[in-house]
């Protein structure tokens, strides 16, 4: 962009509810002109009448405008999408099918790894999503090549998107004898520390949490653990996850994808591992799968920081996924009966990073001056009917930088 300001023009921002006795009956919108500089929101003013400042200026025609979204899990490095149709083959022994597969399938993938990634980056920015936490293999079948062909892809984008990585030892942390793997991979670019079911996989809980907690302290890393075990050897993993987090002081750096133990146990129960999650700043990410969903709307109330991503899209494990971050709100309203005008909005929030237009009193809560100027402009006349009707995207904006939508900037 030429210009270190622009003006976008009759932007729709919501207002505030509006109610009829107590109840929220629909969102109050108006249209507003929308002042960008330096990579951040400058001024927003009534649309009264067109600035004559000359700054250039982008008539958004209404369009209503959305926080930009976060997919927080997602496999960049190992996708069939951009490629031919594949369908997963059968797993008889479950994750460890599914290893024993990559063992033989990444090899094969790594020539294609890079433009791969960079189609499905393509696929979620036309979302409107514009920040990634994508986890990265590690493990001695492909060393570091899947960590280098996503930096690769990173970089090609880093003026559109920004990205986290996280070193992925899909194949066991102690299993498969990563932790050198991740050291390096935690200097040459990854950003947060992984491990995949201590128990199930790598056979020690305590062995396995100590030594990916070890790495990330060692880096001053994030951690994000992939946690399918079940029921209370799942719980109990986590709990011994709360222990290790309190005792290097790493609150608000951990996070435990899927945690599908939460599924498997008594309200209580989840409820009391929830609170001391809350405590510690360990968020979750989740993928609402619709057959073993964790209880989100326990966790968000007792204060738990939880995202969504999609996971794998179109691999070998599993055929599904559109890439689409308000999709999966949509999704997460479905499951848990989300169909009020308030929990719509909410649940946008939920692939945001919590950032929604109206906060949970109806008051206008973005944007505000100063905040990014990272934004989704969507056809809908709210947040609510966007998330309920997965609304057309229009345009996208990234710190203030086009991404789609508004070439004539």
């Amino acid at each position: 962009m030429e210009h270190s300001s622009l003006w976008l023009t009759h932007v729709r921002l919501e207002t505030g509810w509006r109610r009829e006795g107590d109840a929220v009956s629909g969102t109050e919108t108006a249209l507003y002109h929308i002042r960008i500089a330096e990579g951040s929101i400058a001024e927003i003013r009534p649309a009264n009448a067109l600035p004559e400042d000359g700054v250039p200026q982008t008539d958004m025609g209404g369009a209503l405008m959305l926080p930009a979204m976060r997919d927080m899990h997602i496999h960049l490095d190992k996708t069939y999408y951009s490629g031919p149709w594949k369908a997963p083959g059968p797993a008889p022994q479950g994750i460890f099918s599914r290893i024993e597969e990559e063992e033989q399938l990444l090899p094969k993938l790594l020539p294609t790894a890079q433009y791969r990634a960079e189609r499905l980056i393509e696929l979620l920015l036309a979302s409107g999503t514009t920040h990634f936490r994508t986890h990265c293999n590690m493990d001695p079948v492909v060393g570091l090549n899947n960590l280098e062909a996503t930096l690769r892809a990173a970089e090609t984008y880093q003026d559109r998107a920004t990205f986290e990585i996280v070193a992925f030892p899909q194949h066991g942390l102690l299993r498969s004898q990563a932790a050198g793997l991740v050291r390096e991979a935690l200097r040459s670019g990854a950003s947060l520390a992984g491990g995949v079911d201590p128990a199930t996989v790598d056979g020690d809980i305590e062995k396995s949490l100590n030594t990916m907690m070890e790495l990330a302290v060692e880096a001053d890393a994030g951690v994000d653990l992939h946690l399918h075990d079940p029921g209370h050897l799942g719980v109990f993993t986590i709990q011994r996850l709360a222990d290790l987090t309190e005792q290097a002081g790493w609150q608000g750096r951990v996070t435990v994808s899927h945690a599908l133990a939460l599924a498997d146990i008594p309200p209580e129960e989840a409820a009391a591992v929830a609170a001391r999650m809350a405590d510690l700043g360990i968020s979750v990410t989740s993928s609402v799968p619709l057959g073993r969903t964790i209880p989100i709307p326990m966790l968000a109330k007792q204060g738990v920081r939880v995202e969504l991503g999609h996971d794998s899209i179109t691999d070998h494990w599993s055929p599904f996924g559109k890439g689409d971050s308000l999709e999966k709100a949509g999704t997460l309203a479905e499951r848990f009966g989300w169909g009020s005008e308030a929990a719509l909005g909410a649940s946008l929030g939920f692939v945001t990073g919590g950032r929604t237009p109206l906060d949970g009193e109806g008051r206008r809560a973005w944007p505000m001056p100063g905040d990014e100027a990272s934004a989704v402009f969507v056809d809908a006349s709210c947040s609510a009917e966007a998330v309920a009707r997965r609304a057309a995207r229009k345009a996208l904006l990234h710190r203030g930088k086009p991404v789609f939508g508004l070439e004539s900037v």
